[in-house]
């Protein structure tokens, strides 16, 4: 077989194993959340949330709740921040590949020989970057207007319940979590860039990291009714 169409053939087998991990994983995780959530810990956190709304608007926690989201906010605003960063520089990089030969001359060489698939893999990692920083930013929306909410009286209010300040905040939360899962795939794709089978070597590792994160929940002794006894359907 020509070099060539051989090192083609094994970059597409490689890489869609490798994307085709990711996204059966993320499909069952997604399902899970949604039919079977108190089996994930993104469910077991979002229900935790909803009791914690409650527990704030109902005891007038203002200073807990304006503490709480204001480090949700900064800690978003910091990670959109680099995002956009990484982005202009990678952006950067796409326009002048040449500078390049200045980092090593292997990664040059493999440059120069496929020209395209290295432009097309820098613009995966733009693309990517640039959801990151709009997940991030539509987090902080939801979560400045979570600030304003929580602190509304019933009285004054009576739509903003407990149950409608929880979902808003369950939106915020997608974002963040969608931002970090970003930042995840960017080091794989950042790995691609040296070749695929970095990039299934750290999807499998990345998998097994992931799943020790969404799957491992510590169950509380006594099992309490509510959180435990229970198999909730709201995410």
């Amino acid at each position: 077989m020509d070099p060539p169409l051989e090192h083609a053939n094994l970059e597409f087998y490689l890489t869609s194993a490798s994307f085709l991990i990711l996204i059966i994983y993320h499909v069952r995780l997604i399902y899970l959340v949604r039919r079977h959530p108190l089996t994930t810990s993104i469910g077991v956190t979002s229900h935790l949330r909803g009791h914690w709304v409650e527990s704030v608007m109902a005891d007038k926690r203002d200073i807990l709740a304006v503490q709480t989201l204001r480090n949700w906010v900064m800690a978003s605003s910091f990670l959109a921040s680099t995002a956009i960063l990484i982005c202009l520089g990678i952006i950067s990089v796409a326009a002048t590949p040449e500078k390049m030969a200045e980092i090593t001359p292997s990664l040059n060489e493999l440059v120069r020989e496929h020209r395209v698939l290295w432009l097309f893999k820098l613009m995966t990692i733009i693309i990517d970057f640039f959801a990151i920083f709009f997940n991030f930013t539509m987090a902080i929306r939801s979560f400045n207007q979570v600030n304003f909410m929580i602190n509304v009286p019933s009285t004054l209010a009576h739509k903003i319940t407990p149950d409608y300040v929880a979902g808003i905040l369950s939106h915020a939360t997608f974002h963040y979590t969608s931002g970090m899962r970003g930042y995840y795939i960017g080091v794989l794709l950042v790995l691609w860039l040296f070749g695929p089978i970095w990039m299934l070597l750290g999807t499998i590792i990345l998998i097994v990291v992931l799943y020790r994160l969404d799957y491992n929940i510590p169950v509380p002794s006594g099992n309490h009714p509510d959180l435990w006894g229970a198999d909730s359907h709201e995410p």
